[in-house]
C-alpha cells in the first residue's frame, strides 16, 4: 500500500458518523471549547465562542462537516485517557504492537488568539502516525481557500470574517479532497506539535505560539483554580471535575456560563428532542450560586451574579428565560438543512425559540439567587432591588395566569404546579430580604400574594384522589420538578402530602433507578416519547431523601449517578438506561451543578443555606 493509499484509509477512518457522547472529553480556553474523541479526533469546535458557528462539526454529521484527526495510522491495540491532574488538559494514550504515542490536548486561556494545541509524543518504541484535517466553516457548508504561510508547515485558511492559521513541527499537504494531511514517525521521546488558532479574515494572523510554554501556562493555570476550592470530602474528585467542568463553560469576558458546549445532540436518540444549550439559562442560576458559594468560588459567583442583573436588566415584561453569553435577548432558531443530525437524530436547531416562552419559574430562581448572594456576602447592584421590586410587580399580575413550564414543553401552556411553587419562591425570598435588610418594599401586598399563591398550589396542585401533588392542575400526572417542594421550602418534607408525592415519584418515574421528568409517553410536550432519564431529577431525589434522613439511601444513589459519567467524569443532559449511554447536550452544566450541591450537602449533611447564615462555605 502506497504511502498516500495508506493515509486515504486512515483519513475514512470513522468518517461514517461520531462516537458515542460519552467517548468525548472536552478542552477549552473560557471563551469556546472543543469536544475531542477517543479515537484523536476533534469532532466539534465553534470559534470564536460557545455559540458561534461551527469550524468543526463533524459530531451533527461525518468527516465532510468538519474534523480534525491525529492517530496512529495502523492498528491501535488499546486507547486510555485521562485529564492531567486537575486541569483541562486531555492526555490520550494510544498503543500499537510498535510502541505507543501521547496525544495532549489543550486551549490556552487568557491568550491574544483563541488556539488548539496537540502535541503529540512518543512514549514507546516507534509509532506512524498521521494527522488529518478537514476545516468547514458556518457548520459545514463553508469550504476555506487555504493558502501557505512560509515553508509547508503552516496553512491559513479563511472563509468569509473567518481565519484559522495552522503551524506545525512537521510538514503537511493538501489533499485531492480539500483536507490537509500529514504523516510522520515518532519515536520515545520525540514530539510533533500543532497549534491551530482562530483570527477575524481582516487582521493579520495570529502570531505563533509556544506550545510547550503554553503547556506549562495552561497546567498552571487550572491547577491554581482546582486549589480554590474549599471542598475536601472523599468524593472530591468527582466535584472538583463538575466545577473545572463549569469553569471550562463559562465564558470569561461576562462571566455567563453556557448550559452546556453543544447543540442537538438528541435527548432520544434517533429521535427529535434536538436543541441548542449554548446560552445562559436564568434557572441555573441558584445552583451555579450554591456550587460556586458552597465550594469557595467568591469571585465567580459573583462575576456570574453580575452577569445576571445586565442580562435581565430592562423592562419587567421582558424578562426571558435564557440569555446569550452576553445576555443577548434575540436567540432565533433556525434548522441546518444540510447536516444529517447526531447518528442520525434530525432536526440540528441553531438558537432557541424557547427564549420566548412564559416560564413563571424564573422568577422564582431570580428571587432566590439574589437571595442567596446577599446571604454570602456578595455586593449587591446599585440596581438590583428596584429591579427586583419590578420584576415582582410583573409577577404579581401575572402569577395565575398558566405557562410552559420548566421543561419548556411545546404542546401550549398549563397551570404547571412547580411553577406556582417557584412563583410562591419569588416572593418569599423577596420579604425574606425586605425583613431582613430593611428594603422598602410593598411588604403586606406580597405577604398577601405568598399566600395566595401557596393556597392556590395546596388547593389545585394536590389531586386528593390521587393522593400527590400533580404536574398540573387538574391532572393526575407526577413530575419530577414536584421534588423541589421540599427543597425550597414550599412545605416541609415531613408533611403528609410531600411524602406521598415523593413516594409515587418513587413507584412510577424511576426508569433503572434513575428519575424520568414525567411520563414521556402521553406526548405532553407534543413529541413522541422515548427520552432518556433526567439527571439533575434524580440528583434532586436524592437530596430529598438526605432531607428525610435517608442518607444511605441518599448516597447509594449518589453513587448510581457518579457511575454513570465516562471515564474522563463527564456528564450529559441524561441517561439512556435501556442503551446504557449518554443522551442530550453535552458536557450538561445542570447535571454538573446538581452533583456539587447533592454532594455538599452529603459532606455537610444540612442545607446551603444554613451553612452561608453561619458565615460562609462549608470545606
Amino acid at each position: 500500500m502506497s504511502p498516500k493509499e495508506a493515509h486515504r484509509e486512515f483519513s475514512a477512518r470513522d468518517a461514517k458518523g461520531p462516537l458515542a457522547i460519552e467517548d468525548y472529553g472536552i478542552i477549552s480556553d473560557c471563551s469556546t471549547a472543543a469536544l475531542v474523541g477517543r479515537n484523536g479526533a476533534i469532532d466539534w469546535l465553534c470559534w470564536p465562542r460557545f455559540d458561534s458557528a461551527s469550524c468543526f462539526c463533524a459530531l451533527l454529521g461525518d468527516r465532510s462537516h468538519g474534523r480534525w484527526l491525529i492517530a496512529p495510522t495502523g492498528e491501535t491495540l488499546r486507547v486510555s485517557r485521562s485529564y492531567r491532574g486537575e486541569t483541562m488538559v486531555l492526555e490520550t494514550i494510544f498503543e500499537t504492537s510498535t510502541g505507543s504515542i501521547a496525544l495532549i490536548d489543550f486551549m490556552p486561556v487568557n491568550a491574544s488568539a483563541s488556539s488548539i494545541i496537540r502535541i503529540v509524543e512518543g512514549r514507546a518504541g516507534e509509532v506512524s502516525v498521521s494527522m488529518d484535517m478537514t476545516l468547514r466553516f458556518d457548520y459545514g457548508s463553508s469550504v476555506p481557500w487555504v493558502t501557505r504561510l512560509d515553508d509547508g508547515h503552516a496553512i491559513v485558511a479563511i472563509a468569509g470574517p473567518n481565519l484559522a492559521v495552522l503551524r506545525s513541527t512537521v510538514g503537511i499537504r493538501g489533499e485531492d479532497d480539500l483536507s490537509t494531511a500529514a504523516d510522520f514517525v515518532l519515536h520515545e521521546g520525540e514530539r510533533a506539535i500543532f497549534v491551530m488558532s482562530y483570527g477575524e479574515s481582516y487582521r493579520a494572523p495570529p502570531e505563533p505560539v509556544d506550545a510547550e510554554k503554553a503547556l506549562e501556562t495552561t497546567l498552571a493555570f487550572w491547577s491554581e483554580w482546582a486549589k480554590r476550592c474549599g471542598y475536601r470530602g472523599h468524593r472530591r474528585e468527582a466535584v472538583i471535575r463538575s466545577l473545572l467542568t463549569l469553569k471550562a463553560l463559562s465564558y470569561t469576558a461576562t462571566g455567563g456560563i453556557a448550559a452546556a458546549a453543544t447543540t442537538s445532540l438528541p435527548e432520544q436518540l434517533g429521535g427529535e428532542r434536538n436543541w441548542d444549550y449554548r446560552f445562559c439559562w436564568v434557572r441555573d442560576a441558584t445552583l451555579t450560586l450554591e456550587a460556586l458559594m458552597g465550594a469557595g468560588y467568591y469571585d465567580e459567583a459573583k462575576e456570574w451574579c453580575n452577569w445576571l442583573y445586565r442580562a435581565v436588566a430592562g423592562t419587567p415584561q421582558d424578562l426571558h428565560i435564557m440569555y446569550g453569553l452576553a445576555g443577548e435577548r434575540r436567540l432565533v432558531e433556525w434548522e441546518v438543512p444540510w447536516l444529517p443530525g447526531y447518528q442520525g437524530a434530525k432536526p440540528v436547531r441553531i438558537g432557541n425559540s424557547a427564549s420566548n416562552q412564559l416560564q413563571l419559574d424564573v422568577y422564582g430562581e431570580m428571587m432566590d439567587v439574589f437571595h442567596l448572594a446577599r446571604m454570602g456576602g456578595l455586593a449587591d447592584s446599585p440596581v438590583g432591588w428596584s429591579l427586583q421590586c419590578g420584576a415582582l410587580d410583573r409577577l404579581a399580575t401575572i402569577w395565575s395566569e398558566p405557562d410552559d413550564g420548566i421543561w419548556e414543553t411545546r404542546g401550549g401552556r398549563r397551570q404547571f404546579t412547580h411553577s406556582k411553587v417557584m412563583a410562591w419562591v419569588a416572593f418569599d425570598r423577596a420579604i425574606q430580604d425586605c425583613e431582613e435588610h430593611k428594603l422598602d418594599a410593598p411588604l403586606e401586598k406580597w405577604l398577601a400574594i405568598r399566600d395566595d399563591i401557596h393556597q392556590m398550589v395546596c388547593d389545585q396542585g394536590y389531586n386528593a384522589k390521587c393522593g400527590y401533588f400533580t404536574q398540573s392542575f387538574g391532572s393526575s400526572e407526577l413530575d419530577a420538578s414536584l421534588l423541589m417542594i421540599p427543597i425550597v421550602g414550599f412545605l416541609p418534607v415531613d408533611d403528609p402530602r410531600v411524602a406521598a408525592t415523593v413516594a409515587a415519584i418513587e413507584r412510577d418515574l424511576l426508569k433503572g433507578g434513575f428519575v424520568a421528568r414525567y411520563h414521556t409517553e402521553g406526548g405532553a410536550d407534543g413529541l413522541p416519547p422515548g427520552e432518556g432519564v433526567f439527571l439533575a431529577c434524580s440528583f434532586w431525589l436524592a437530596d430529598v431523601y438526605l432531607l428525610q434522613g435517608r442518607d444511605d439511601e441518599a448516597n447509594a444513589l449518589m453513587d448510581q449517578l457518579l457511575a454513570l459519567r465516562n471515564d474522563l467524569g463527564l456528564l450529559s443532559e441524561e441517561y439512556d438506561p435501556r442503551a446504557k449511554r449518554q443522551v442530550g447536550n453535552f458536557p450538561q452544566a445542570f447535571s454538573h451543578l446538581a452533583l456539587v450541591r447533592t454532594a455538599l450537602g452529603l459532606h455537610r449533611n444540612e442545607p446551603l443555606r444554613n451553612q452561608l447564615e453561619a458565615g460562609g462555605p462549608a470545606g
